[in-house]
């Protein structure tokens, strides 16, 4: 597998991502995604074809990896990036849900599912440009019970970042609270947006 290794360096491509946008403690993606890859298959199994176990397995990866960076030591609680309700339906699940479960498990530290809810129903990011994507993301975030995160490090979890766009909404509606940390944790990386 195409480990980035990220886990164990800061001003790493993911967090230059949010440079300038939301005040991320650390962040990391494991592995690379390129097309036809192994990655990009594991990833399609797992989001479209039912193999939940594969959310899992990959969670305890990062998690493990994560631990041994020491650079995540002091997060506090784990939530996945929501779906959209009607998405997550259809679907039968989040994928980023059963990473963060595989992370959870591994580091000893619990995740909340339903921490936040995503109140927009948003396009497929797939197509866009990366200003597209920024504008589609827009108040797309809100937080379900304030006293739940409150003065929490929360480590943010998704499945594949390529420009961020979701990830920062989110995490700005979490920075939204007060005391809150935010930290990040994505399965792959994709360098092109």
């Amino acid at each position: 597998m195409p480990f980035t290794r990220f886990e164990f360096f800061a001003d790493n491509p993911i967090e230059k991502i949010f440079w300038g946008r939301s005040k991320i403690q650390s962040a990391a993606a494991h592995l690379y995604f390129t097309g036809g890859s192994a990655v990009q298959h594991s990833l399609h199994l797992l989001k479209y074809r039912g193999r939940k176990e594969l959310g899992f397995h990959f969670g305890r990866s990062i998690g493990h990896a994560l631990k041994q960076s020491g650079r995540f030591d002091d997060c506090e609680i784990i939530i996945p990036l929501p779906l959209f309700a009607n998405r997550e339906k259809k679907r039968g699940y989040n994928q980023a849900a059963l990473i963060a479960e595989g992370i959870s498990h591994q580091l000893k530290i619990p995740f909340v599912q339903d921490a936040v809810m995503r109140v927009k129903k948003t396009e497929t990011q797939t197509h866009k440009s990366r200003i597209q994507r920024w504008i589609n993301m827009e108040s797309t975030f809100k937080i379900r019970d304030h006293q739940e995160i409150q003065g929490k490090h929360i480590l943010l979890v998704d499945d594949v970042v390529t420009t961020g766009a979701s990830l920062d909404a989110c995490a700005e509606a979490l920075l939204s609270v007060s005391g809150c940390r935010v930290s990040i944790a994505c399965l792959a990386y994709t360098v092109s947006a």
